[in-house]
């Protein structure tokens, strides 16, 4: 259990507090997981008292909590949900704020422990950090512990991720820095590690001599969702790819670290985004395909294209959509190719890692039958978090008739309970100071480092590939399905 502390939430009135982290912080403290003297301050621009902003948040609570709410609990944990109104650049705000702090230290018991959440865009991250320096707020008054959380996207390329990186490590030590991706809370992310390390059957296979080849799909039916102006800004590969994805492709690839400790298991990580192989200049036109969703229909509701989204350039050549094949240039993973594909207004909502293996020797029932396929392992990050593993078996009776069968793992079923919401596991993680699951600044920038060599061949070649349309409802452009289909092999369905 974290210490007491005061979680100091910027940019409090938005949605990511109202859906994610007020439910997030209510079902720890329904868990048994909070200390009771915990207390939240929001910290936003608009009018409003405590209770008004108790009252909003328990509205969102009951909609957007995994867990129904208990009155008695709610009214507990709101007696101790604070707003806190001010302009993010007022010195003034960060003033009374640091008053209201030390009252509440006192009142509650919190021991100057504060967590400072940035939920707000990454332009006002340099005037907050710099007013909370100032004011003496990135230091606890009493020999405690100061955090800050930082949200995505954390940069808009290499050199501004470094800037801001410079920004935050002015205020706050790196080991006080949690850059957070939600997608490393989910319960089958975090579960990569023990598949592979702690499994006998898994550990020794997990190379290029036995698997053919990976694939990584993050698949979803929505559109831009009223983040026209965010999303024609940054595109799939930016929103998607630089972070979650290869967040995703560093666990599956990385080498076993030497403990658990946050630093060694982040050592790992950044040695495979440092083993990738570059692409750049015609490199990216042969190994990349870059889509926009066209108009169509998903679940039978006519959707329009991409360029006719609200607040979207009707001449956008924003990418929607984007296929990759990756290698990774070291000892274990030489000569195996990585396919990346995440895209909007595809067919179905899904994230999965699928590990293919190499198919046995052709010498038995390779050889007498056609079409046995091979032995795949997939991974569900969302939604219906789990793992399955596909084999052949043969078909009762007396003819030798072979088909796949699965076996499944659900974590809902096999463990009998919800799987914790992501934020849930990483707001406790920043409270107890474990940053295991939080990106450090050199992954960061060396992912940012990969992603710039694929945007300037988009974007400032004078001969840039081509953004393909593709249907929304379909599974995008057919050049994605050539990219992998010259390797001789095929893209899964979700």
């Amino acid at each position: 259990m974290p210490q007491p502390c005061t979680v100091v939430i910027f940019g409090a009135t938005g949605d990511l507090t109202h859906r994610k982290l007020i439910p997030a912080l209510y079902n720890l403290a329904a868990d048994g997981d909070l200390p009771t003297s915990l207390t939240v301050v929001g910290f936003a621009r608009r009018d409003k008292t405590d209770d008004q902003f108790r009252a909003e948040l328990s509205e969102a609570a009951h909609k957007f909590s995994r867990q129904t709410v208990q009155d008695e609990l709610w009214n507990s944990f709101a007696s101790r949900l604070f707003y806190h109104r001010s302009e993010f650049g007022d010195p003034q705000g960060y003033k009374t704020l640091l008053t209201r702090l030390d009252e509440i230290d006192a009142k509650f018991g919190t021991r100057g422990n504060r967590l400072f959440y940035l939920s707000v865009a990454p332009s006002e991250f340099e005037v907050i950090l710099k007013n909370l320096k100032e004011f003496g707020l990135n230091k606890s008054p009493t020999g405690g512990w100061t955090r800050v959380i930082v949200e995505k996207p954390f940069g808009y390329d290499l050199a501004t991720a470094r800037e801001l990186n410079t920004v935050v490590n002015n205020t706050f030590a790196e080991a006080d820095t949690f850059r957070i991706d939600h997608f490393l809370g989910k319960e089958t992310a975090q579960n990569i590690m023990v598949l592979r390390f702690a499994n006998a059957i898994f550990e020794p296979l997990w190379n290029n001599r036995y698997i053919d080849h990976i694939q990584i799909t993050a698949s979803e039916p929505l559109g831009v969702e009223g983040r026209g102006p965010y999303y024609d800004s940054s595109g799939a590969l930016r929103d998607m790819v630089q972070n979650h994805l290869l967040q995703l492709l560093c666990l599956t690839a990385m080498e076993p670290p030497t403990d658990l400790s946050a630093d060694s298991v982040r050592d790992e990580k950044v040695k495979v985004v440092r083993s990738l192989r570059p692409l750049h200049g015609e490199d990216v036109g042969i190994h990349v395909v870059r889509g926009q969703y066209a108009a169509g229909a998903i679940n039978g509701q006519n959707v329009p294209a991409y360029r006719a989204e609200d607040r979207v350039n009707p001449q956008s050549m924003t990418e929607t959509f984007v296929a990759l094949k990756l290698n990774i240039d070291n000892w274990r993973w030489a000569g195996i190719p990585l396919y990346i594909r995440v895209g909007k207004r595809l067919p179905k909502a899904g994230t999965e890692i699928a590990v293919q293996f190499r198919s046995a020797p052709g010498v038995l029932f390779n050889k007498a039958i056609d079409g046995i396929g091979a032995n795949v392992l997939v991974i569900r990050i969302q939604p219906d978090e789990g793992t399955s593993l596909r084999m052949q078996a043969k078909i009762p009776g007396t003819a030798l008739r072979i088909e796949p069968v699965k076996m499944d793992f659900h974590y809902g079923t096999s463990f009998g309970k919800a799987s914790p919401e992501a934020y849930e596991r990483l707001l406790l993680d920043a409270m107890s100071g474990d940053a295991t699951l939080f990106a450090r600044r050199d992954e960061v920038e060396q992912a940012w480092k990969f992603i710039d060599e694929i945007e300037n061949a988009w974007h400032k070649s004078q001969t840039p590939p081509t953004l393909f349309n593709y249907p929304s409802g379909s599974w995008g452009p057919k050049e994605a399905d050539e990219l992998i289909e010259r390797d001789g092999r095929t893209w899964r369905r979700l």
